[in-house]
C-alpha cells in the first residue's frame, strides 16, 4: 500500500497495491499492520450507501469526545470525496480537500477527527463504504451547509438539479457551524 501525505495534516490518500490477470483483480482493502499511520485507531463500524448521480451528501461531522475518524472507499462507480478542516488553529484550517474516488482507482481517503465529510456522486450510481472509529452519536452530529459560499466548493455536479437531503439543505455555513475542534 501507498499513503500519500496531503497539505492537510493527517490527511492521507491510501492506493492499495493491485494484483490483476485474467481472472480479475485482488488487493488488500485494509491491513493495520501495514497502515502505520492507523496504528492507533481501532475501527469499530462500518457504513455503507447507496446513491444515484448527482446526489450530494455532507457535510457532516460529530464534535469531540464522539468525533469519528473515517477510512472511505469506493465499491462501485465514482464519487468526489470533499472534507473541510474544521480543526481550530490547524494550518488549513476552514480549506477543503478534494478527490475523485471510484471503484476503478481503488484509493482510499483517511480522514482524521476533526474534518467535516462529504461527497457527490459523479456516476449513475454509487456505492461508498467508509470505516469508523467511533460509533454513531446523534446528539454530537453537526455539519456544515455544501453549498456555503465561504467554502467556494466545486461538487463536479449541477448544484441547482442536485440530491441534498432537507436535513443537509438547512445545514448551517461554515462560519455559524458549532465546532469544539483544537489542532
Amino acid at each position: 500500500m501507498e499513503i500519500i501525505s496531503t497539505e492537510f495534516p493527517g490527511l492521507f490518500i491510501i492506493k492499495p497495491k493491485i494484483f490483476e490477470d485474467s481472472r480479475g483483480y485482488f488487493f488488500e482493502s485494509y491491513n493495520k499492520n501495514k497502515l502505520g499511520i492507523l496504528s492507533d485507531i481501532d475501527f469499530i463500524q462500518d457504513n455503507q450507501s447507496k446513491s444515484v448521480v448527482g446526489t450530494i451528501r455532507g457535510l457532516h461531522y460529530q464534535l469531540e469526545p464522539y468525533a469519528q475518524s473515517k477510512l472511505i472507499r469506493v465499491l462501485e462507480g465514482r464519487i468526489l470525496d470533499v472534507v473541510v478542516d474544521v480543526r481550530e488553529k490547524s494550518p488549513t484550517y476552514g480549506r477543503h480537500f478534494s478527490i475523485e474516488l471510484s471503484c476503478d482507482n481503488k484509493h482510499q481517503l483517511f480522514v482524521p477527527k476533526g474534518f467535516a465529510h462529504g461527497f457527490s456522486v459523479l456516476s449513475d450510481t454509487a456505492t461508498v463504504l467508509y470505516k469508523t472509529d467511533q460509533y454513531y452519536n446523534p446528539e454530537s452530529e453537526r455539519g456544515i451547509n455544501f453549498n456555503d459560499p465561504y467554502l467556494e466548493i466545486d461538487w463536479k455536479v449541477n448544484i441547482d438539479n442536485a440530491i441534498v437531503s432537507s436535513k443537509d439543505k438547512v445545514l448551517p455555513t461554515f462560519k455559524e457551524s458549532e465546532k469544539n475542534f483544537k489542532y
